[in-house]
This record gives C-alpha cells, sequence and structure tokens, in this order.
C-alpha cells in the first residue's frame, strides 16, 4: 500500500474510531475458533479495538471441546433441536473446557511482546460468577439436566469491570443460587449479556462467513437486514443448524432492543473491516428503524448533500450550488441517510402559479445506485407535489435524460416551462427539458 492510500483508509476509519469510542460491544465467538491456527489474529483485533476504546465484554464457546472431551471417555455427545443434553459427565467435560478454553484466551490477551500486534496492548482481564442460571427442564419430552438459561446478569459488577478499562470475558457456565452448575449455549448467553448491559453493539464470529449463507430472493441489502428481512431468512430453511442458532440469538437481541448485530466470519481482518468501514464484510442485523431513512433534509445535512452533489458538479452533470445557496434551499430537499451518511438526494422547487414542481439535484452516491433509490426519491417527491395541488413535474438535464424517460417523462420544448424558468434558463447549457405529468 502506498502512503496516499494508507492515509486515505485511515481516515476513512476517523468517522467510526470516534463513533465507538467509549461504546459497549459484546463479541461472541465459539469454541471453534479456539482451535482455529489463525486465532492468534482474532486476538489481536480484539486487542485493536480496546486501544481503539471500546468497552469489551467477550463470551467463548466450548460445543467442540466438550464434545472431544466425551468422545475421548467413549460417550457420545447428545443434542435435542440443537441444544446439549447435559447430563453429570457432560457437565464435568463442560466445566473443564470452560477453564481451559478460558485461560488459553487470557493468555492471548496477556501477550505484549513487541514483535506482535499487542506490543504495548497490556490488556487486563476479568471475570466472574456474574450469570445466574437456571435448569431448561424437560424439551421435546428430554430432561436436559444440567443445561441451562441466564435468569439474571450482575450488570453493575460487570459495568464496575469496564469503567476500569478492563476487558470482561464470560465462559459459558452459569451458577444457581443453589451451588448448583449449568452448561449453557454461548449464543444465548452473549444475547442475555448484550440486551441486560444495554450493549451498543452484539457481534457473533461465526464459524461461516455469513455473507455466504444466501438471502431469499428480494431480502435485505447487502450486508445489511432488517428485524424483518432476518426472520424472512430464519424460515426459508437455507441455514444450517449451527448458522441458525446464531442467526436465532441475533434476532432475540434486537427484540432485547439491541440496535445493531453484526455476524462475520474467520476471514483474516473481517472483524476490523465490518465494523470499521461504511458496508462491512459480514451480515449486520438491525432493528431502528433510522438505519437507512428518507426523510425531509435538515440544515445538518447541508454538509452532507455537498459532498454527494459536489463531484458531479465538477463533471457539468448538475448546476453548481453555493454553500450559502443550499442552505437557503435546504428545505425543499429530500435525503436518504445511511447510518449517519447522505447517500442520495434530491429536491423539490414548486411553482403553484403554473401548477408545476421542478425535479432538481438527484444524485445517488456511486456506491449506493443501482437499488431503485433514485426512483424512491422521486415517487416520495410526486406525493408531496401532489399533496401542493401541483399537476405536472419538470427537469432539466444533460447526461440522464434516458432515466427521467424511462419514470414517465417526456421530452418537452422549453416554453413549457414556467416563464420564472424560461428567463434562467442557460443556452450555453442546452439542457433537455421533461415534463411528467401527475395523474
Amino acid at each position: 500500500m502506498n502512503p496516499s492510500d494508507f492515509v486515505s483508509v485511515l481516515r476513512g476509519c476517523a468517522p467510526y474510531v470516534h463513533a465507538h469510542n467509549g461504546r459497549v460491544f459484546v463479541i461472541a465467538f465459539g469454541g471453534e475458533a479456539a482451535e482455529r491456527p489463525d486465532f492468534d489474529s482474532l486476538i489481536y483485533d480484539i486487542a485493536l479495538l480496546h486501544s481503539l476504546g471500546v468497552k469489551l465484554i467477550l463470551v467463548h464457546g466450548i460445543r467442540p471441546q466438550i464434545d472431544a472431551r466425551l468422545k475421548a471417555q467413549g460417550i457420545e455427545p447428545r443434542f435435542v433441536d440443537n441444544v446439549r443434553v447435559t447430563d453429570r459427565a457432560a457437565l464435568e467435560c463442560a466445566k473443564a473446557a470452560a477453564g481451559s478454553v478460558r485461560m488459553d484466551i487470557e493468555a492471548r490477551l496477556s501477550t505484549s511482546l513487541a514483535s506482535t500486534p499487542m506490543g504495548g496492548a497490556r490488556l487486563r482481564v476479568a471475570g466472574g460468577n456474574w450469570i445466574t442460571a437456571r435448569p431448561v427442564g424437560v424439551r421435546s419430552g428430554i430432561d436436559h439436566q444440567f443445561t441451562g438459561e441466564v435468569r439474571r446478569v450482575d450488570t453493575e459488577t460487570i459495568a464496575q469491570v469496564l469503567a476500569q478499562d478492563r476487558v470482561a470475558l464470560l465462559s459459558p457456565i452459569g451458577y444457581s443460587p443453589t451451588g448448583e452448575s449449568f452448561n449453557l449455549r454461548a449464543e444465548d448467553l452473549a444475547t442475555a449479556v448484550a440486551v441486560a448491559m444495554g450493549a451498543d453493539k452484539l457481534v457473533f464470529v461465526t464459524p461461516t462467513n455469513p455473507d455466504q449463507w444466501g438471502l431469499a430472493e428480494g431480502t435485505g441489502d447487502v450486508g445489511q437486514l432488517s428485524w424483518a428481512e432476518g426472520e424472512q431468512l430464519l424460515d426459508s430453511g437455507t441455514l444450517t443448524p449451527v448458522d441458525h442458532g446464531y442467526l436465532q440469538a441475533a434476532l432475540a437481541a434486537t427484540k432485547g432492543g439491541v440496535k445493531r448485530i453484526h455476524l462475520v466470519g474467520h476471514d483474516d481482518g473481517a472483524l476490523l473491516r465490518e465494523l470499521y468501514t461504511r458496508d462491512g464484510v459480514g451480515l449486520m442485523l438491525y432493528s431502528d428503524a433510522d438505519y437507512e431513512a428518507t426523510r425531509d433534509a435538515t440544515i445538518e445535512d447541508v454538509g452532507g448533500v455537498m459532498a454527494l452533489i459536489q463531484p458531479l458538479e465538477q463533471q457539468g452533470i448538475l448546476v453548481p450550488r453555493s454553500r450559502e445557496q443550499l442552505e437557503l434551499d435546504i428545505q425543499h430537499f429530500n435525503v436518504i441517510v445511511r447510518d449517519g451518511l447522505v447517500i442520495a438526494c434530491c429536491a423539490l422547487f414548486p411553482f403553484p402559479q403554473n401548477a408545476m414542481g421542478e425535479l432538481a439535484c438527484v444524485a445517488v452516491h456511486p456506491e449506493y445506485r443501482r437499488a431503485g433509490r433514485a426512483s424512491a426519491l422521486l415517487k416520495r417527491v410526486e406525493n408531496e407535489a401532489r399533496a401542493m395541488g401541483l399537476k405536472k413535474l419538470f427537469s432539466l438535464t444533460t447526461h440522464t435524460p434516458h432515466w427521467f424517460i424511462e419514470h414517465g417523462f417526456h421530452k418537452a420544448p422549453i416554453d413549457e416551462l414556467p416563464v420564472q424558468k424560461q428567463r434562467l434558463y442557460n443556452y450555453q447549457r442546452n439542457s433537455l427539458v421533461v415534463v411528467k405529468d401527475l395523474q
């Protein structure tokens, strides 16, 4: 990477560094992650998140480690609907596995060699009996014995740990007031902790890459799913039992109030790329309706609209507007905002004496074209124009007359424009006039 590319990448990450600083993230990964040869890379990225000011709660799984210990004893693991039946032997294996994996994670988080990405990190890790659990009982006619579910999370103590700039590390073991231990599903534990702590994000590092799960036709945008779209994917029957479990836990988190849940694979750097780039590399489930919203523009959107339209002005596609003029006209604009970034805009300037309105300044960010956003803005403008009592829309275009024709406009002579607009017509620019009847 040449120096200018490095600087551009770093600057592109800056908004996310600021946004994530001081936020609480729950990051969960299965026991298979600890057995991968690239596990150190995941730990390095987690340590970097901490260095960037993220308050981290880590939840690890132990399923393959339990299975290996049971099979070493000649015992076949038992599952019902992807939930382990934990008898006494399985519980002992779970406790041993939890201790072993936890120590391995703590050892890696303690690395501080200057020759590694952990150089100078000096992470402090804390854990404890923070999870009160109860047995799940009988399901599908089977007594799950020492398989448990979360009853209560000691949020006060975990918050104190985070306030001390420590990493909170949770193993999937819970405890009852009577002194019993229970084996928990790591995905369910992570969800319960994220909900109880009011986490800003819940991140699942999944065995398979979520971007390869395959969305049902017509479902979601690339890499993002609404809660409803996530339910559709869950019911599609295309997921493996393990992937189904992760998505199910993610949906439960949205119901519990966690606004953003990310699912990422084990690809090198996937965690950082998901959290510090606009579109990421995994699958994000969102519960808040304003992740991508179409709305009236406000004065706060002026900078975003300018950044969107300036490249088009430089190319001669749009007529240049000064910032002062844009501030005066901003009440006429509609915008589509995605995670804080203005990705599309247009304006409606009414000429009520002519029962006409001008559709102007139609622009869509290059990375978000071909997804119907300009069409959505046009439909919104048409509804606004009708509500104003306007009968026609017109626009002046030099580069995209085909788009207007495809959306019901027809070419028209200049004298069909309102007189005020005719007087301002730039004959050097020689824009085509297109008009649409609003019926």
